[in-house]
């Protein structure tokens, strides 16, 4: 029997008309015949119907008697079905989605539990069969079958409601202080590239399984790029970090025009690359005391320089920190441009390795083919709807629905605290900014406290306590302890709209 059953006949009624001739009947207490001729059915047909309604509404059942064909060798009843769909939305919205093997074996599972009648082939194999599940995906229109993204622990657990609560508590706040203009909100963020791109799908010979496509190394050289776009869609031209001791002008001949770079031994950003940033930053938003700007950033250890710092509360900059794990949701560039970016240097590398066969890419390539694939992706409308989707401008708090939190429960845990010094010191933190406990020494230095600014404004003063593999952070004014990685001793001083150095926010605001 083949999977798609066609109709011989469209003499069927629909439901819709007989609920409306039964709802005549019954309302109207008109007789049967008359209904029949007036909605041009079998009066038998309708009368079978009512009287079928009449009996289900006095059991005090809502649902309406079935009509149609109906399936004689059907497995699950209606019900059984809709609590399987349910299941599955909600394994994919927790992350734990079912691929459809696994959905067959839970199908026979099911049905053993049950006692439905099934196929005897579904005993032999211990699953359903793939008639069966073409048949369930067809009836149920509101599943697809999905390639999912990998996502990380770190983001399952960390996005979750509490986290992006507090970002836009400081949001609100920082703009509400500032109340900047839309040109001024800016958004920077990172992204590695290399020249061993992913090829893009090739017309090959029929029957080929396996289709080759040249990539100019097995494992390239990470190139970061570091990019800000703002909520009108203006952008400013990149920085780049090459992996070298030195950096050479030549680096980035060819690359997008005002654009500048850097080198490290590691070619990722660090503390001395971000204050260069900084201050190209500055350069291009003119911004100044009297003229401030909001940037939007990772929670990251680079940029918690005290130089970085000095030079953003001389410049008017004013920091914005996102929560941690959390920037395949909140942060606009990775939300709506550096997916096209990315395709768009996938298709650049393949035009680049056929003008020149036989030679290699090199780092020194990578800016020529970002100059063309920013003109392609860093749209003005890409960019303006990253800062939409994320719910940052305009400004909507409830951007993100229920469901979207859901991944954070399988991990739910119980918030550390975020006041106090106890005597116990934790174990070594993973990653920034981690609300902990004190450590547990009291040779922390204690410098004087600086002179506040405005006595209508609480400073907040943050000081640090060094051990290896990690920093801890502590609050002056209420007495919080934040643990992140890194391996110097800090000490700043930031103009905090409330003294709260607890999770992603001990810099949140910094003028």
């Amino acid at each position: 029997m083949p999977r798609v059953r066609k109709r011989v006949t469209d003499r069927g009624v629909p439901l819709y008309v007989l609920e409306r001739a039964s709802n005549k009947i019954r309302d109207e207490s008109r007789a049967v015949r008359a209904v029949a001729k007036e909605f041009a059915i079998c009066h038998t047909t309708l009368y079978r119907f009512h009287k079928k309604r009449t009996r289900l509404q006095a059991e005090g059942h809502d649902n309406l008697p079935r009509v149609g064909y109906w399936s004689s060798r059907r497995v699950f009843t209606d019900e059984q079905e809709k609590n399987v769909v349910r299941y599955l939305k909600k394994a994919a919205d927790l992350y734990f989605g079912l691929c459809p093997k696994q959905v067959r074996t839970f199908a026979y599972q099911l049905a053993t539990h049950y006692g439905c009648k099934f196929p005897e082939q579904w005993e032999e194999k211990g699953m359903a069969g793939e008639d069966w599940f073409s048949g369930f995906m067809k009836r149920n229109t509101c599943l697809s079958i999905r390639r999912p993204q990998a996502t990380s622990l770190s983001r399952t657990s960390s996005f979750n409601q509490v986290n992006v609560g507090k970002f836009f508590d400081n949001l609100s706040k920082v703009l509400e202080k500032h109340n900047f203009p839309p040109q001024n909100i800016w958004n920077v963020d990172e992204t590695g590239i290399t020249a061993d791109q992913t090829p893009d799908k090739v017309v090959a010979r029929g029957g080929e399984k396996q289709v080759g496509a040249l990539t100019s190394a097995e494992q390239g050289t990470l190139v970061t790029m570091a990019f800000a776009g703002n909520v009108i869609g203006n952008t400013i031209p990149p920085m780049f970090i090459f992996p070298h001791v030195n950096f050479e002008s030549h680096f980035i001949r060819d690359g997008p025009t005002g654009c500048i770079g850097t080198a490290n031994h590691t070619g990722w950003m660090h503390e001395a690359d971000f204050l260069v940033y900084l201050k190209h930053f500055q350069l291009h938003t003119h911004s100044s005391p009297e003229n401030k700007v909001l940037l939007i950033l990772d929670n990251h250890p680079s940029h918690l320089s005290v130089e970085s710092v000095n030079f953003c509360r001389s410049s008017g900059i004013v920091l914005l920190s996102l929560p941690p794990h959390c920037s395949h949701k909140l942060q606009p560039l990775a939300r709506t441009v550096y997916g096209p970016f990315k395709k768009a240097v996938n298709t650049a590398c393949d035009s680049w390795m056929r003008s020149h066969p036989g030679m290699t890419m090199t780092i020194y390539d990578i800016p020529s083919i970002v100059k063309d694939s920013l003109l392609l992706s860093a749209t003005p409308s890409n960019v303006q709807e990253g800062f939409r989707c994320t719910g940052i401008w305009p400004f909507k708090r409830d951007i993100f629905q229920d469901r979207e939190f859901s991944p954070s429960l399988v991990t739910d845990r119980p918030l550390a605290p975020t006041s106090g010094s106890p005597s116990a010191a934790p174990a070594a933190s993973s990653g920034p900014a981690t609300a902990s406990p004190a450590p547990a020494t009291s040779t922390s230095p204690t410098p004087a406290s600086p002179e506040r600014e405005s006595e209508e404004e609480e400073v907040c003063i943050v000081e640090s306590f060094s051990r290896p593999r990690e920093v801890w952070l502590q609050c002056w004014n209420c007495k919080s302890w934040v643990s992140i990685s890194s391996s110097c001793s800090l000490l700043w001083s930031c103009n905090s709209l409330t003294c709260s150095c607890d999770l992603h926010v001990s810099y949140t605001s910094l003028t």
